[in-house]
């Protein structure tokens, strides 16, 4: 499968926190149809499970989000002015004039209300509120309240696009890139004789707490997970040390709440298959699902490894197809040797 058109088509589909199943769907078919792949369904809190391999010997999670940020609708004024709420940390600074599709008995395309210039006070590089964000989509009130109901999500209207030297810009790179990186894991895994069973788990509702991971490592209880997200990539502006290169290959995590000896494992396995690889050290948690994988079920043995990005959580987040498809790699050498 080719990966940047798989990421795109991740990407394209809506997923908002609490919203995942047009994305879960998604998944779920391209899984169907590789060799090897069973047990694919969702749970009730939203996730999507698929498995390979029947050695139960030892089991081998590897999680990814599928959700993304977004807003929600939360009134409609008389004017037909649609006022919403962010869905997890999205970016204030970049949210005049944007773009935005509205996910109503239609689709329906929508912009940001911007208070011109002229008229502002003089703080118009100043972030909009939270509580006052209006979207316009220039219809009546009758005719928006035949189409959107109040809960109906929000999602970036903007398409995702390639750059130069296999890099790609999308909404929704958080985290359905590394969507892409179980896909092609268990692409790369399709051919082989596995010692073990793996078991992948593409999470709900990470960018509101991360409950889909916590109730989903519960109910598998694997042997140990390996949890993949974004960091931040290197850009101005970000300090070398909080940040990954692009294009240097899968960031393996080192954290008091991660597995220290899955990090030194991983980092063995790269250097001795050749595949680039730098590390993210962090004093505290990671902020990611691996703090709540590796705290539930009576403790579980995780690591985590990120993907450098860009721009995150706007609608032109930036990563590297190659970092991806490294991260995949990485992934399956560390399941083929499990014992």
């Amino acid at each position: 499968m080719d990966t940047q058109k798989l990421i795109f088509e991740l990407c394209s589909a809506h997923g908002v926190s609490g919203r995942e199943s047009k994305i879960a769907d998604k998944i779920a078919d391209i899984l169907a149809n590789i060799k090897g792949v069973y047990d694919i369904h969702k749970d009730i809190n939203g996730n999507l499970h698929a498995c390979m391999g029947t050695n139960e010997t030892k089991t081998i999670m590897l999680d990814a989000h599928i959700d993304q940020i977004g807003m929600i609708v939360t009134k409609i004024d008389e004017k037909g002015f649609l006022k919403v709420s962010p869905v997890g940390g999205m970016d204030m600074r970049i949210i005049n004039d944007t773009l935005f599709t509205i996910h109503g008995k239609e689709d329906i395309k929508a912009v940001v209300c911007c208070l011109p210039p002229h008229l502002s006070d003089g703080n118009e590089d100043t972030a909009v509120s939270k509580d006052k964000i209006y979207l316009d989509t220039g219809m009546s009130y009758e005719r928006i309240k035949e189409l959107v109901e109040i809960g109906d999500s929000v999602t970036f209207a903007q398409q995702g696009f390639a750059l130069c030297d296999g890099r790609v810009a999308s909404p929704a790179l958080d985290d359905r890139c590394c969507a892409a990186v179980l896909v092609r894991c268990a692409e790369l895994l399709s051919e082989k004789e596995l010692n073990c069973k793996v078991h992948f788990l593409f999470s709900s509702k990470e960018e509101v707490g991360g409950m889909g991971a916590q109730t989903g490592a519960f109910s598998v209880k694997p042997d140990c997970a390996i949890a993949f997200d974004v960091s931040f990539a290197k850009q101005p502006g970000v300090a070398d040390c909080d940040s990954g290169e692009m294009s240097k290959g899968p960031m393996i995590g080192i954290s008091p709440t991660l597995s220290r000896e899955m990090s030194n494992e991983l980092k063995l396995i790269a250097k001795n298959n050749n595949i680039e690889y730098q590390t993210e050290i962090m004093g505290g948690g990671t902020g990611t699902n691996a703090d709540n994988i590796s705290a539930n079920a009576g403790g579980i043995k995780t690591a985590l490894i990120s993907v450098p990005l860009r721009n995150m959580h706007t609608p032109a987040e930036i990563i590297d197809v190659n970092d991806i498809e490294n991260s995949a790699l990485l992934a399956a050498k560390y399941i083929l040797q499990a014992q």
